[in-house]
């Protein structure tokens, strides 16, 4: 007798289109994305309602939201193996993160890291920020996750997720969703040119995935050394030449700069350098070469995200058809046309 036929494992994740994703984004979320597309279902979207927290400016946003979709395709993501799409193309995701409101206590929302540490640093957060991890546990529930790949500050969004779903499933009596697990990436984070983390919301500190080879050699020459000369042993470990460089080399060629640096006889001016030709190797070439194809047809990207959203969407739909039924609300024969289901 054969054996039953295994359900592969869904994921899904997402990124904010509020700038021009950087090697941050690449090596502690999309390096690990486009691995997984070969492991199992893999839902990806734009996340351009969540940006609207930290953007508010309408051209930037859909430049930055086909721009993201661009950079994950060039990177290697194949529409026929894994769904990209932008959050707001299916508005089920804003409904859900209603009905999960209304079964979740303030105390839940105001423990979330986010939003204590923007109090913390005196900042007046938005409701849309306080309101972030609802919305986040809709885009998770409403595709019947099972994993969600994050960073280690999103693990707290998956475990309020979790307890909303429970909420909502023991509040109403069904179980209308299942509870997702995070799934750490393996990647450590990734230093900005600045010394801190690389984050979008510092310009400064972030080295563009696909910036054109002049910028990327202007900001790697801008990283900021000590007065150390070349024979002068110095600690690689304190050295962001170093730290970006291992994430873009071999394990070889890592550690022959660490040597260098250790031992003395690697100037600072020659680290840059060799950062700057592996970074060129890394993201230029064919996969530079194919980004620009992306920017010179925004038709086809669009094509793609449209036809990965039609897909995202039937599934939301009929997630939220038990939603509906758990809460009592009425089947909607206009979003069934619609949707044609």
């Amino acid at each position: 007798m054969p054996e039953p036929k295994k359900t592969p494992l869904r994921y899904l994740s997402g990124v904010q289109s509020n700038g021009r994703l950087h090697l941050g984004n690449y090596f502690g979320a999309i390096q690990n994305h486009i691995r997984l597309q070969d492991l199992g279902e893999c839902f990806y979207f734009i996340a351009n309602y969540h940006s609207l927290t930290t953007l508010q400016n309408a051209a930037e946003l859909r430049k930055y939201t086909l721009m993201a979709a661009s950079d994950y395709l060039a990177l290697g993501l194949d529409p026929a193996k894994a769904l990209i799409f932008r959050q707001s193309d299916v508005p089920e995701v804003t409904e859900l993160s209603w009905l999960l409101s209304t079964v979740t206590g303030m105390g839940l929302m105001e423990r979330a890291h986010s939003y204590k540490d923007k109090i913390v640093r005196g900042i007046s957060p938005s409701l849309g920020l306080f309101y972030y991890p609802a919305l986040m546990a809709a885009d998770i529930l409403i595709y019947q996750s099972d994993k969600v790949p994050v960073g280690q500050d999103q693990v707290q969004h998956v475990e309020m997720c979790r307890d909303m779903a429970g909420y909502f499933n023991r509040t109403f009596q069904k179980d209308a969703f299942k509870l997702p697990e995070a799934v750490l990436s393996e990647a450590a984070k990734v230093v900005g040119l600045t010394g801190g983390k690389m984050s979008k919301s510092d310009e400064a500190s972030v080295i563009p995935i696909f910036g054109e080879p002049a910028e990327i050699k202007k900001k790697v020459m801008s990283i900021v050394t000590d007065s150390k000369g070349v024979h002068e042993p110095k600690d690689p470990e304190q050295n962001v030449i170093y730290l970006l460089y291992k994430l873009v080399s071999s394990p070889e060629e890592a550690a022959q700069m660490e040597k260098g640096f250790r031992q003395g006889g690697m100037g600072y001016g020659d680290a840059k350098k060799l950062l700057i030709a592996k970074l060129e190797e890394v993201f230029g070439g064919e996969r530079r070469e194919k980004r620009k194809t992306m920017e010179e047809k925004p038709d086809m990207v669009e094509d793609i995200l449209v036809a990965s959203a039609h897909r995202a969407r039937r599934t939301a739909a009929a997630t939220m058809e038990s939603v509906y039924e758990a809460v009592g609300i009425p089947r909607s024969k206009i979003k069934k046309a619609i949707l044609n289901i």
